[in-house]
């Protein structure tokens, strides 16, 4: 009878443990990433009574089972459903990633790399990518030899938002093209006109913005068909030109002088700039006259230079004093757009910064405005200059054995003997066919349908050990009563 009874204290046991198992799965019903735990039970020690033995034909007995008395049952394991995916939940934030497939995010939480299925990540204030916990999430680095791939290597933190990322660097222009129609019956455009102005913009090497005024009209010696293309002026962004400093005396007075960019090459042109240093009036004088050259007949835009010409192109280069720093570039203009046609006596000319194949236009610095992050977990910068720069990977860690894995809280787990060891490196999403969900979290994967009907086993279970205790306790009581 005593055997009974601490048989029905080791069932009420299991039956409390899978209890604590189920109420944790409950109480994390809500938990992102979360995997419920299943509770497994065995039997255990038995006490033999009596050995099994065999036939004997010389005595002409039979063979007789063994007699074992079971002495309860015992926890074998309690095992989480970790390849279960729970459901998606839709959230639309560009940090939240759920992992399509069998790996685990890596994080560095304490100088150790743990791992986990939850995806909720924001950005710390030195910019590093990181759970809602504080641990930094884990990938690999933009390699500085090719901005546009990642290097495999040893994990580690990812910066996305340090201050070198974000800006994106500026590109200084090195291509234009001028569009439209001449009329060759414009007046504006004749040679005693005041010519066809069109302003050019393009940026230097450092992202500032400047315009070349560029002035068009018909020779006076050349034919209708022919036209002079002139240099004005090139100012910067705030419509002063290049070629003019301001200096100011100690009486307030306000006089002009030649800056450190005196000459600029315009084709087969040199321009040299003349100041007046009263006014600030900028005057450039060129060498020779540029010619634009077109087909009377057709209207089709001939060459730069006579009509033997093919040349499509002038090239402006701004030209600074020698041993000083230049941020320009050599900007080469596309006239082969241009037409002569009649169009009720207007011109209508445009400038485009980039070449006709779009390359070249140039860029300004570009402040970062926004983060995106692929299927394979490349994680890219959006900038306001239309740049678009590769921050860092997101990888993620696989195991032999998942469920071996060790839950420490926070919704992480660690690896352990069983589970298999992670390498340091970690593998592209993408590989064995996975891949990453921006703006979606994977929830926990606890079905309460499933909880509910083990609770209502197990506390059916629990009462019936119960009731092997107090059973037994009736029978220890009878038998203490046979003294009576």
């Amino acid at each position: 009878m005593m055997r009974s009874l601490f048989s029905g204290v080791s069932g009420l046991k299991v039956h409390q443990t899978k209890m604590d198992v189920i109420g944790n799965n409950i109480s994390n019903v809500n938990t992102i990433g979360f995997k419920a735990s299943t509770v497994t039970f065995t039997d255990v020690f038995y006490q033999t009574t009596q050995s099994a033995s065999g036939p004997n034909a010389a005595t002409g007995t039979t063979g007789r089972n063994a007699m074992q008395i079971g002495l309860g049952s015992n926890v074998a394991a309690i095992t989480t459903s970790i390849n279960t995916t729970g459901a998606s939940q839709r959230t639309d934030n560009p940090f939240d990633v759920m992992i399509e497939g069998d790996g685990f995010f890596i994080v560095n939480y304490g100088g150790t790399n743990y791992f986990t299925k939850a995806g909720s990540f924001g950005i710390d204030a030195s910019g590093t990518l990181c759970t809602a916990v504080g641990a930094s999430v884990m990938g690999w680095q933009v390699d500085p030899n090719d901005p546009t791939k990642t290097i495999a290597d040893a994990v580690s933190p990812l910066k996305i938002m340090s201050p070198e990322n974000m800006y994106a660097k500026p590109e200084a222009t090195t291509a234009a093209y001028i569009s439209g129609n001449i009329d060759s019956k414009d007046s504006q455009i004749a040679p005693n006109g005041s010519g066809k102005m069109v302003n050019l913009s393009f940026y230097d090497s450092m992202g500032y913005s400047y315009k070349a005024d560029i002035r068009v009209k018909q020779s006076a010696t050349e034919g209708t068909n022919v036209y002079t293309v002139e240099l004005v002026d090139i100012k910067d962004e705030y419509g002063k030109s290049i070629f003019v400093v301001e200096e100011m005396d100690s009486a307030g007075n306000i006089t002009y002088d030649a800056s450190g960019i005196t000459r600029v090459n315009f084709g087969d042109a040199q321009y040299t700039a003349t100041v007046n240093t009263t006014t600030g009036e900028v005057t450039l004088t060129a060498t020779e006259d540029i010619l634009l050259t077109f087909n009377g007949s057709t209207g089709s835009f001939v060459g730069v230079g006579d009509s033997n010409s093919n040349d499509k192109s002038i090239s402006l280069e701004i030209i600074a004093d020698a041993g000083g720093a230049n941020p320009f570039r050599p900007i080469d203009i596309d006239f082969s757009s241009i037409t002569m046609y009649s169009n009720s006596g207007k011109s209508t000319l445009e400038a485009n910064k980039g070449s006709l194949q779009g390359i070249g236009a140039g860029k300004q610095v570009g402040n970062l405005t926004g983060i995106s992050i692929d299927a394979s977990g490349k994680i890219y910068g959006k900038y306001d200059n239309g740049d678009s720069k590769l921050l860092g990977q997101i990888v993620v860690a696989t195991f032999s054995n998942p469920a071996g894995l060790e839950a420490i809280g926070n919704s992480m787990f660690a690896a352990t003997q069983n589970s298999g060891d992670f390498d340091g490196i970690g593998q592209d999403p993408t590989q064995g066919g996975g891949s990453l969900t921006t703006g979606v979290l994977e929830m926990s994967n606890v079905d309460l349908s499933a909880q509910f009907t083990d609770m209502i086993t197990t506390q059916r279970g629990f009462q019936a050990n119960s009731r092997i205790i107090t059973t037994s306790d009736s029978l220890l009581e009878e038998l203490i009563n046979l003294k009576r």
